[in-house]
């Protein structure tokens, strides 16, 4: 499962997407919007994508994350438009047999989500609004 949504993300969708009976983990992460950023307020976030091509990139993600992982399993969602402070942002769900690879291609996903779909990120100051970079920490 792939999708991105305007709405409140429910992280049990993901979960049920990754759920199976020889999964020993699994793992949600999910980016959520802080209230500062580089010393200054954060009001809220916007997201804009080109959805299609957002959509087609993610489906490939999750495509090569399954190949290269076999034994796991991933699903994520990212929200588009206003997500307000506290708001889940992005969440990523992934089963594997054991924690550790589980725990590893969370990572390698958000990761290589952030580098490489097109998803535009404008952080919103009491100032004004500036567009961010996607980059790994």
């Amino acid at each position: 499962m792939i999708a991105l949504t305007h709405d409140i993300i429910d992280t049990s969708i993901l979960r049920t997407a990754v759920a199976r009976d020889d999964a020993g983990a699994i793992l949600v992460f999910e980016g959520t919007t802080r209230d500062h950023f580089e010393g200054k307020a954060v009001l809220e976030l916007r997201y804009e994508a080109y959805e299609t091509m957002a959509r087609s990139e993610m489906l490939a993600l999750k495509n090569h994350l399954e190949q290269e992982f076999p034994q796991a399993l991933v699903a994520m969602i990212h929200r588009l438009g206003v997500v307000a402070i506290g708001e889940t942002s992005v969440a990523i769900a992934v089963s594997a047999p054991h924690r550790d690879e589980a725990y590893l291609v969370s990572r390698k996903a958000i990761d290589m989500l952030k580098e490489q779909i097109p998803i535009w990120k404008k952080e919103i100051y009491s100032e004004g609004g500036a567009w961010k970079a996607n980059q790994k920490p």
